[in-house]
């Protein structure tokens, strides 16, 4: 009898453990990733992260906190009363970087090539933007908040392009150009 009894506390907490880790890693990666928000006190984008373990932390306890912890306006305004959140709040999804990324290249197509972007690979193949000024851009030189602006102006340049095109300037002696018929 006991048995059984130490064997239902056991099934109980490992469900209630069950439940709270569900509800804990959903709005934990629910609230990661970085946002592009328009700031309230300067009216220009600015680059912002959630502080998503907290926030998945509040959740668990019933009352679901939502603060930053990281913007690209700070130290200066690190102070400031962080009134983007009901922007993240109002559009968890739509304010993330890679949402407005992957919506942005959705509806372009490759400069060089002109395949179009079907499924992102963010985590190698990674597209690339070209300037106006026939520059191609890579993400790590990108400061997030200034992609409203960069999307308005840049083109968009698939990964395998982007290789060919940096190895054609690495290497100009070594590209030999076909006539075409």
């Amino acid at each position: 009898m006991i048995d059984a009894l130490y064997l239902i506390i056991a099934a109980t907490i490992i469900l209630i453990l069950v439940i709270i880790s569900r509800t804990f890693f959903k709005n934990y990666f629910k609230w990661h990733g970085k946002r592009i928000v328009t700031c309230p006190a300067t009216q220009q984008a600015a680059a912002v992260q959630v502080d998503s373990k907290h926030a998945a932390i509040t959740v668990v306890t019933d009352v679901q906190d939502i603060r930053l912890n990281k913007c690209s306006n700070w130290p200066e305004r690190e102070n400031c009363d962080q009134a983007c959140l009901t922007q993240i709040e109002a559009a968890p999804e739509n304010c993330l970087a890679r949402s407005i990324l992957e919506d942005w290249f959705s509806t372009h197509a490759c400069y060089y090539c002109g395949k179009a972007f079907e499924q992102i690979h963010w985590h190698d193949h990674k597209p690339a933007l070209l300037s106006p000024e026939k520059k191609l851009v890579e993400w790590e030189e990108i400061a997030i908040e200034a992609l409203p602006t960069l999307l308005e102006t840049h083109m968009a340049v698939c990964w395998n392009c982007l290789i060919i095109e940096n190895f054609r300037k690495q290497h100009p002696e070594l590209i030999t150009k076909v006539p075409k018929n």
